[in-house]
C-alpha cells in the first residue's frame, strides 16, 4: 500500500543494550516533538516524525490573510519568551533562528494606565538581584508607596519558597498574595500583569508552586532573566520552515498529514498504526516512541498499563487565549509593545513589520496591531462583532492616535485549548517523561517539567523524553542531550 509515511527499518539482530541502528517514532510536530526528534537524530537514531497537520509548529503557527491595506502573514497568537528560557534559546540556535527571535538588551515593559493615560515602566538595571528592579519599583506610578512596600515584602517571602514543594501546588497564588498584604490594585498592576501572560490564569486560579516558579525564575534568579524576546518574522518561518530544514538535515523523515491511530508492543519494540488519509494506512516499527501530543490525545493513544493513573490526564484542564488583530490606516503606536491596566486590554504588539505587511498604493502608513488576551474563558466564543464593539473603543482610549483612524481589518484568532490550566493541584497530575512501558516516553508542555505551559516547557519536555529514551537504549551519559540550566 502506498503511503506518504516512512517506515523505520527494524534491526532484529541489534545486540541487546546497544543503540546501533535504533529507530524512533515521534508523534507530534510541535515544539516538544521537534525538540525530541532533533535530539534523537543528533544521537544517531533513525527518526520518523509523525504530524497530523500539514505543517510543523503545533500551536505556534502562521497563516496568510488579505486586507484592504494589503497582504500580511498572521501569527495565531503573540508568543514571547524570556532570557531565562534557556532550553527554548538552544532550540532557536539549533534550527538557526536565534537572530530572528532576539531578546531585549534589558527588560523594559511599558505599562499604560487606561484611566489616567499615565505610562509607567517595569525595567531592570545591571545591579544584582533583587536590586536590579528596585529603582523601577520605586518609580512605578501605578502603585502607591504603601503598595510598593508591600510588594517588596511579598517578593522577599517569595524568594524563600521552593516551587517544587508539593504543598505549594495545592494552594492558590491569590490567597498567598492576600496573606502578604497585596491590594487588588497591586495584583492587577503587577502580579497579574506578569502572571496572566505567563500562566494563562489569574492569581486566584493558579497553583502557588507554578506562580513561585514564574516569579522566582523570571524576576529573582538573575538580573537579565526577564529580558523579553519575540519573533521579528512570522512564527511559521521559525517553527515550521526552519525547523523542518533542521530536521531534514539531521536525517529525520517527516510525515505530515499523518495521524497515529494505535500503539502496540511487538518483538521487543513498538508498532505504530498511522493513517495517511488518501494514501491509506501503514504500520511503523521502532525501538522507541515519543508521544508529544496534548494530554487528551495522549490518553487515547496510551496502551493499557503504560501509565499509572492514566485517567488523571483527563483531569488536567485547558485554558484559552484570544487574539484580536487590527489593521489601522495610520501609525497609532510608536513602541514595539505595551501592557495595560485599568482596561480589558492586556498586551498589545506592533506586528506590522513582522507580518510582512505588503501595503497597497495609498496605504503606505498602515499599522497592524495584535492584542493578546490570556485567561479568556469569558470571551473565547464571543462573536467578532461583539469583540470589535468592545475592544476598538478601548484601543482608542489607550491610544489617542487611533481615534478616527481607518480600520482596514479586524479579525480574531482563538486557541480554545492554548495551554493546560495551572490550577492548584495540577502538579500531581502531570506525568514524567518515562512511562511504565519500555521504550515509550511522553513529551509536551503539560508534562512534569516544573514550568507552566510555555514554549520553554515544551522544549524541556522534548529534551527530557529524548534523554530518557537514549538512556534506556544504552547511550553513555556524555552522549545524552544537554539539559537546560
Amino acid at each position: 500500500m502506498t503511503s506518504g509515511a516512512t517506515r523505520p527499518e527494524r534491526h532484529h539482530d541489534r545486540p541487546a543494550g546497544r543503540p546501533d541502528g535504533a529507530a524512533a517514532v515521534v508523534i507530534g510536530g510541535g515544539l516538544a516533538g521537534t525538540t525530541a526528534a532533533l535530539a534523537l537524530a543528533d544521537a544517531g537514531l533513525r527518526v520518523t516524525l509523525v504530524e497530523g497537520r500539514p505543517r510543523l509548529g503545533g500551536l505556534v503557527f502562521s497563516f496568510r490573510r488579505d486586507s484592504t491595506a494589503g497582504e500580511l502573514t498572521v501569527d495565531n497568537g503573540q508568543h514571547v519568551y524570556l532570557r531565562c528560557c534557556t532550553a527554548y534559546s538552544k532550540l532557536l540556535e539549533r534550527i538557526d533562528a536565534a537572530h530572528l527571535v532576539p531578546l531585549q538588551e534589558r527588560m523594559d515593559v511599558p505599562v499604560l494606565d487606561a484611566d489616567r493615560l499615565r505610562l509607567g515602566r517595569l525595567r531592570r538595571t545591571a545591579l544584582p538581584v533583587p536590586l536590579h528592579l528596585a529603582r523601577s519599583l520605586a518609580l512605578y506610578p501605578h502603585l502607591s508607596p504603601a503598595e510598593r512596600a508591600a510588594v517588596v515584602r511579598a517578593t522577599l517571602a517569595l524568594k524563600g519558597l521552593d516551587p517544587a514543594d508539593p504543598a505549594l501546588d495545592e494552594r492558590d497564588f491569590g490567597s498567598w498574595l492576600r496573606r502578604y498584604g497585596q491590594s487588588p490594585r497591586a495584583v492587577e498592576a503587577l502580579w497579574d500583569l506578569v502572571g496572566i501572560a505567563t500562566l494563562n490564569a489569574r492569581a486566584q486560579d493558579v497553583s502557588m508552586g507554578l506562580a513561585a516558579k514564574v516569579f522566582k525564575t523570571g524576576l529573582l534568579s538573575a538580573p537579565g532573566a526577564a529580558d523579553i524576546g519575540w519573533s521579528r518574522v512570522p512564527l511559521g518561518d521559525v517553527h515550521d520552515t526552519l525547523a523542518r530544514t533542521a530536521l531534514e538535515k539531521a536525517g529525520v523523515r517527516i510525515a505530515l498529514r499523518t495521524r497515529a491511530g494505535a500503539l502496540a508492543r511487538r518483538d521487543g519494540g513498538w508498532q505504530v498504526s498511522v493513517d495517511n488519509g488518501p494514501h491509506g494506512s501503514e504500520q511503523l516499527t521502532a525501538d522507541t516512541v515519543v508521544l508529544a501530543v496534548p494530554q487528551r490525545e495522549t490518553h487515547a493513544l496510551l496502551p493499557d498499563g503504560a501509565l499509572d493513573g492514566r485517567d488523571r490526564l483527563l483531569d488536567i484542564g485547558t485554558a484559552p487565549i484570544l487574539n484580536l488583530h487590527v489593521v489601522y490606516g495610520r501609525k497609532v503606536l510608536r513602541r514595539p509593545f505595551f501592557a495595560a491596566v485599568g482596561s480589558p486590554v492586556q498586551w498589545v504588539f506592533d506586528r506590522t513589520d513582522a507580518s510582512g505587511l505588503t501595503r497597497v498604493a495609498g496605504n503606505e502608513h498602515c499599522q497592524y496591531l495584535a492584542v493578546s488576551q490570556s485567561a479568556a474563558q469569558e470571551e473565547i466564543d464571543q462573536p467578532v462583532a461583539k469583540l470589535r464593539a468592545r475592544y476598538l473603543p478601548e484601543l482608542e482610549r489607550l491610544l489617542p492616535a487611533a481615534r478616527g483612524a481607518r480600520i482596514h481589518d479586524f479579525f480574531v484568532t482563538r486557541e480554545r485549548t492554548a495551554t493546560f490550566a495551572p490550577a492548584p493541584g495540577v502538579g500531581r497530575l502531570r506525568p514524567a517523561a518515562r512511562t511504565q512501558a519500555p521504550g515509550l516516553f511522553l513529551a509536551g508542555a503539560w508534562t512534569a517539567t516544573g514550568w507552566p505551559a510555555t514554549m520553554e516547557s515544551a522544549v524541556r519536555s522534548g529534551t527530557a523524553a529524548a534523554r530518557e529514551a537514549l538512556t534506556e537504549l544504552g547511550f553513555p551519559q556524555g552522549q545524552l542531550p544537554q539539559e537546560a540550566a
